[in-house]
């Protein structure tokens, strides 16, 4: 496990642009494999174009009570970025003017900005049809003050997209540290406990898988079956779906393949994978992500390599929805990882 993020170790793939000149040289550049933009212009989706927007992204900051080995935020609780008021007045704003239907609240740990309880407060008031917090289970059981968590999201009917990485204790602790199963566990019961994820409830509870390794997702619809079964006959757990979302090679994710010599392997893997079929579905094509600085991208894994949106609205204080849906999508290889098999996107499979 990490010890603490690459920015506090100042190790080199903090600095995106690092991360980038990985990604775009190598075996891309030397035609070992092709470039995601060629591949995509085979079936005549280069330049990628927005469709509809239906979802803002926003991340309230990268500060995390969980340091997992695969996070491509680069996480944890050494990370110190956090959303202001200032930025989610200017959200608000843009909110209450949007075409999108789904506000999906991501981090690090949203739970732990500390305007967060307020934001969603605010936000539900402007007729967001769907209110996504995706929380990773344990800021629930972290400290006394989030114990009351699920009753505050029950309060405003949120939908909890919740990290699981497996229904065992040895393979969840190893990707995300000691202790992180089993307070998992209790907060998928108290979840339970409020309504959340049973049969017949609106209180919506989905899970993400996430490999632990260097591979793909398996079936979305197999794993699904089995984590129900799992999680029903031990712990008497109930939950809606499961989102099966493929590792890109980001941040952490791609440290930990530099380290363990997989880098190659997996990306021939990815690009192997790939499926023309899932590029229509992506969720950069439906989606604005927006940073803790109010910085637009086109999706959360190019905030995370620092590719902003190519367009001169570049920040939420500047927001206009019709100009940036005349925007082209910023790609590079990382890409593959959104079209690799049945595609992956933030709500798992995409075909």
């Amino acid at each position: 496990m990490a010890i603490s993020s690459l920015k506090k170790r100042e190790n080199a793939l903090a600095n995106t642009a690092r991360q980038l000149e990985i990604l775009n040289n190598g075996l891309f550049a030397d035609g070992s494999l092709p470039k995601f933009k060629d591949k995509i212009a085979e079936i005549n989706q280069f330049p990628l174009k927005p469709q509809k927007l239906e979802i803002l992204q926003m991340n309230l900051g990268y500060m995390c009570n969980q340091i997992c080995e695969h996070c491509h935020v680069d996480a944890g609780p050494d990370r110190k970025e956090i959303m202001t008021k200032e930025t989610m007045l200017q959200c608000l704003d843009v909110i209450k003017n949007t075409g999108a239907h789904t506000l999906d609240l991501t981090g690090g740990a949203p739970e732990m900005n500390p305007l967060f309880r307020w934001f969603v407060e605010e936000a539900s008031k402007e007729g967001i049809k769907d209110f996504i917090v995706r929380s990773n289970l344990t800021i629930i059981r972290a400290n006394k003050k989030y114990y009351d968590l699920p009753d505050f999201f029950k309060k405003h009917n949120i939908h909890v997209v919740s990290s699981m990485p497996h229904w065992t204790r040895g393979k969840t602790d190893k990707q995300r540290g000691e202790g992180v199963f089993d307070k998992s566990i209790k907060a998928l019961q108290e979840l339970n406990n409020r309504g959340y994820g049973m049969p017949e409830s609106g209180l919506r509870l989905d899970l993400v898988y996430n490999p632990s390794g260097a591979f793909l997702p398996g079936n979305q619809e197999s794993m699904e079956k089995d984590f129900k079964k799992a999680l029903k006959e031990d712990f008497d757990i109930e939950f809606h779906n499961l989102f099966a979302i493929t590792n890109l090679p980001v941040a952490r994710f791609l440290d930990y393949l530099i380290a363990s010599e997989n880098y190659e392997d997996y990306m021939y893997s990815l690009v192997e994978a790939y499926n023309p079929s899932a590029v229509e579905s992506v969720m950069c094509t439906n989606t604005i992500s927006i940073s803790w600085d109010g910085y637009l991208f086109d999706c959360d894994f190019n905030q995370m390599l620092g590719l902003s949106v190519a367009s001169k609205i570049k920040h939420i204080s500047d927001y206009n929805e019709e100009i940036l849906n005349s925007r082209k999508i910023v790609i590079s290889q990382h890409c593959y990882g959104c079209t690799a098999g049945a595609g992956s996107s933030c709500q798992g499979t995409v075909t």
